[in-house]
């Protein structure tokens, strides 16, 4: 883990550079390495980006890239995937983080990492931890993909709190961000 020798303000940590490409969770003004993703995840979001961009201009569907400021700590998240609105794209020029004082992205994506039991700290930061941020920074539509339990969790923000809806196997997604969106779980778990 990195240490940082003084507490660091949101805006001092957009300002940090330690001169690698690590990426790093801001947790009560701390420093904290970010595990790196594995192979799966990582091809399941690329996978899907594939999807979206058919649907959407691609430079506003990002893969393990967009970060976004989030209300309590850690004090940002690094999504799996984000799809950005165009404002973004002149907001996010100098650095790809979305801030409290901007429009949240139109959807995140989150890909549970292997976990044993509900009480697994990755269990609980996808499904828990970010859903609450998320649903505090006001993003309309959340999905979970979760390859051990075989399902896709799809979560519409109505009147500031997330309704949820399970797919599973063959059930067709449905999803108000991309309404023409053909997909099911079992074709994104497949790519796991």
């Amino acid at each position: 883990m990195t240490q940082t020798p003084v507490k660091l303000t949101f805006e001092q940590y957009l300002e940090y550079d330690d001169g690698t490409n690590n990426r790093y969770e801001l947790f009560n003004g701390e420093l904290r390495s970010m595990a790196p993703k594995s192979e799966e995840n990582g091809w399941t979001v690329l996978w899907l980006r594939d999807v979206f961009v058919q649907f959407v201009n691609p430079r506003l569907v990002r893969p393990n890239q967009g970060e976004l400021q989030v209300p309590s700590n850690p004090q940002n998240r690094y999504p799996d995937l984000v799809v950005l609105r165009e404002e973004h794209l002149f907001q996010t020029k100098k650095r790809l983080t979305i801030t409290l004082n901007m429009a949240p992205p139109q959807l995140v994506v989150e890909v549970v990492s292997p976990y044993r039991n509900q009480n697994d700290e990755n269990y609980r930061r996808d499904y828990v931890d970010k859903r609450l941020q998320y649903e505090q920074l006001g993003i309309p539509e959340y999905w979970i993909i979760d390859p051990k339990a075989k399902v896709v969790t799809v979560l519409i923000l109505v009147n500031g709190k997330y309704q949820e809806t399970k797919f599973t196997g063959n059930q067709r997604i449905v999803s108000p961000t991309f309404p023409k969106l053909e997909l099911t779980p079992a074709q994104v778990l497949q790519v796991s």
